[in-house]
């Protein structure tokens, strides 16, 4: 089922699916910024990845010598969550474990995901819970997808990503079965300006964990309208799209990341993995803005 909150500014529409956001429009105009799901190109909108990010080895990990198995981004994504709150600006749902779950993702836990539309921004909360009697291991974060340009009659070539801070940096490089190498990639070099391109994708997802800055933004070199991610306290984002070309762009904020294609320990070695306590909760949430 498809539920809506909308202001004077923007309007946004979000699925008990996954409790993914499916839409995000500006009022008067009418444009949309999120992905529209397209089956040629990728069938989400904006996932939620959890409780992992990326894959595991052959989509296996190991917790206390007990193998299990994940799809790739884990459980969410593909999970029916229950309306828990719904008001005029807030809208928030719940995952509870199940016996289904447990046999994949052996603890006992919540997820809630809920949206927060407040003028012209979208804030995305995400809180995990402990409901186990041992401590829980996951990592967490996001797939939006953004129409990039966003502007008809535009091409992809005349959009940038610009930071909000200058930057010195390399991204982690991932192999051709989407696992991190050891080897990186020179991007940014005192700038904070990465130029977009059909080619810039070709070897899979640019994945940087070093960055100063805490927003980026999509802009044009044509027109005015933009869009922006703010990851504050993320310590990873990723940027993605299909090799093949697509008229969109993921801005990713995570805690975690997909295993090294060398990793062959158990599940909370792996790096970017969250430990959370009896009884404990761990809250994140990055804010989307359009212009």
């Amino acid at each position: 089922m498809l539920y809506s909150l909308e202001n004077d500014k923007i309007k946004i529409t979000v699925s008990d699916h996954g409790a993914e956001l499916h839409s995000l429009t500006s009022q008067g105009e009418n444009i949309e910024y999120l992905w529209n799901g397209n089956l040629e190109y990728w069938k989400y909108h904006a996932p939620t990845l959890f409780p992992i990010v990326g894959k595991t080895k052959d989509l296996k990990y190991r917790i206390d010598g007990e193998e299990y198995e994940l799809p790739a981004h884990g459980l969410a994504r593909i999970s029916e969550f229950n309306l828990m709150e719904k008001t005029d600006n807030y809208i928030a749902f719940q995952l509870k474990y199940s016996e289904e779950s447990l046999k994949v993702y052996p603890y006992k836990f919540s997820l809630i995901i809920a949206y927060e539309i407040k003028d012209n921004c979208v804030k995305v909360i995400y809180k995990v819970r402990n409901l186990d009697n041992k401590e829980i291991l996951f990592s967490i974060g996001a797939h939006p997808a953004f129409m990039c340009p966003i502007v008809e009659n535009e091409n992809i070539e005349d959009c940038y990503l610009e930071f909000n801070r200058i930057e010195t940096s390399s991204f982690m490089g991932v192999n051709k079965e989407a696992y991190i190498c050891k080897k990186r990639h020179e991007c940014l070099n005192d700038s904070n300006i990465i130029s977009l391109s059909k080619e810039l994708f070709k070897n899979g997802v640019l994945i940087f964990d070093d960055l100063k800055s805490d927003r980026v933004t999509i802009k044009s070199r044509k027109s005015k309208k933009s869009l922006s991610v703010e990851f504050k306290g993320f310590p990873y984002i990723g940027f993605w799209a299909p090799e093949k070309g697509a008229p969109f762009i993921c801005l990713e904020p995570w805690f975690g990341h997909a295993d090294y294609e060398d990793f062959n320990g158990e599940f909370k070695d792996k790096e970017g993995i969250i430990s959370l306590e009896e009884g404990q909760e761990f809250i994140c949430s990055y804010n989307i803005f359009i212009k």
